[in-house]
């Protein structure tokens, strides 16, 4: 079984992008993001109704990293410390050597390839340094920004779920995309 330490918090860089820690002074972006019915669109979470609840967001990140249980990088441009997205391995499968990657940018800052790089990134780290071997992400069918990432980024379409998650009084389908490590 993998052994999982995320202590000290590895800030990760790319080209245009620093990933850092979440933490409550990102509270305003947090919020920003999980309250816009446009954001969450293909997020079967409850919107961010409050401060204090962008709040215990964050609280539910350090939760994970904490406990080694999962980590999530705020994504910022190099030149501006602000959040704008949140990316990180936030399921992970220490058994089975696999984490599901999940992420969220402010709308404003689709289609500028943010989001490609960050995964590339994000993927680097799970491969390199938490010796995942393989990683996978479940997304909306219909969100065709997402499944452009994926696929930008080396993803395969493993499955396509139908009607598994109950919510909101519907049933949702699902589509699993997964990266085999063959570093």
């Amino acid at each position: 079984m993998l052994t999982i330490n995320f202590n000290p918090f590895p800030n990760l860089e790319t080209e245009r992008l620093l990933l850092r820690r979440v933490d409550a002074s990102d509270v305003n972006e947090i919020f920003n993001l999980r309250s816009n019915p446009e954001t969450m669109k293909y997020i079967p979470r409850p919107l961010v109704k409050t401060t204090e609840d962008a709040l215990e967001h964050i609280a539910m990140i350090d939760a994970k990293i904490e406990n080694n249980e999962g980590i999530n990088w705020a994504i910022t441009l190099k030149e501006n410390p602000k959040l704008i997205g949140i990316i990180g391995h936030y399921r992970i499968k220490p058994e089975n050597h696999r984490a599901e990657i999940g992420y969220i940018l402010l709308p404003e800052f689709n289609g500028q390839g943010i989001m490609a790089e960050a995964v590339k990134e994000a993927v680097r780290y799970g491969f390199e340094v938490m010796q995942l071997h393989s990683i996978e992400a479940l997304i909306d069918p219909e969100n065709f920004g997402s499944e452009k990432v994926l696929q930008k980024s080396g993803f395969i379409k493993e499955a396509h779920l139908k009607e598994n998650e109950f919510y909101d009084g519907r049933f949702l389908d699902t589509v699993i995309y997964s990266i085999l490590n063959r570093i």
